[in-house]
Order: structure tokens, then sequence, then C-alpha cells
């Protein structure tokens, strides 16, 4: 799937954890709106998710998600695995254009209609149509910076709403 007018970052790192996305919202070739928050905080505010893909249908996601990870307890690994598992071989579910973005301090991952749930290696992960110059940044100054958490990947989002046409500088980081 491919998503135009997002980008969804996270960074994991020196035990912290923060999520940024920008806020243009497209439909078509049109910027219907540059100030969306694409982040939300869940379970006490101890998860970060974000959303790329229709709203509409992330918001029923964040609505799903939102009850795993109450009924597990705030276990991350196994809201994101249930959350993916029911995604995949439900029908209606199974028809959401989203991706979703979740993290807490200890652990990120990126799950998707397909049943994909994956962790990356180094604490970085993205999505959307800036998602791959966003994590090419951040990769860039994790290995050449000391910024926080929340610092690199406000300044990761900033590299990538340069270079990709679908991503803006009105840019939210929620961070734990």
């Amino acid at each position: 799937m491919l998503l135009h007018g997002t980008t969804i970052l996270a960074v994991r790192r020196d035990g912290h954890s923060a999520i940024a996305g920008d806020g243009q919202v497209t439909l078509g070739p049109t910027v219907m709106k540059h100030g969306a928050r694409k982040i939300r905080r869940l379970h006490n505010g101890q998860v970060l998710a974000g959303f790329a893909g229709s709203t509409a249908d992330a918001m029923a996601l964040f609505t799903k998600f939102e009850a795993k990870i109450e009924e597990y307890r705030g276990n991350l690994e196994r809201a994101a695995v249930e959350l993916s598992r029911e995604w995949r071989t439900d029908r209606v579910l199974r028809r959401l254009e989203a991706f979703l973005v979740v993290a807490d301090r200890d652990a990120s991952f990126l799950l998707s209609g397909a049943g994909d749930v994956i962790a990356p290696d180094d604490g970085l992960v993205a999505v959307g149509s800036g998602g791959p110059y966003a994590l090419a940044a951040a990769r860039a100054l994790a290995r050449h910076t000391q910024l926080d958490a929340a610092s690199l990947a406000l300044e990761a989002m900033k590299i990538a709403a340069g270079i990709c046409i679908y991503t803006n500088e009105s840019i939210t980081v929620e961070s734990l």
C-alpha cells in the first residue's frame, strides 16, 4: 500500500521513546489540512501510537488497539500481536487501509493489516510517504549525535519534510 500525505517516525533511545508525525492530510492531489494530530497517548500515557493511511480506518484501529492495550494491561507486544492477528483475520478489519506505529519505553512496533508486527533492530521505525527519508535521517542522527529521543525524532522529521512533498513541517512529537 502506497501512502501519501503522512510521515510517522518512532525513536527509542536511552530508555526513552518518542513518536513524531507531520500534520498534513491530503485528499487526492489536494492538501486538506496542515495541522492534524496523528499521534495519541494511550494506557494512562504510557503508550504512544501514530497512524498513516486513511483517517477513518486509523481511528477504528486506534480504538481497537486501545482496547487491546487495556485488555493486556499495558503489555505492548501482546497487544500488538493480538491486534494484528485480529486485523488480518477479520473480514471487515482486513479492508482497513492504515498502518500503526506503537511504542512504549521498552519496545516499538509497526503494525499492518497484512499481519505484520515488525520490531525494529535499532529502535527506529517509520511509515508513510516520507517514512524512508525520516528513517534515514534518524539513523544518521542516532549514529552521529547525542540527541535525546524526542529531539532526534523532531530533527529527522524536519529533514523528511524538506525532501518529501507529502510531508509538512507541522510536526507533533509525543515522548515517554
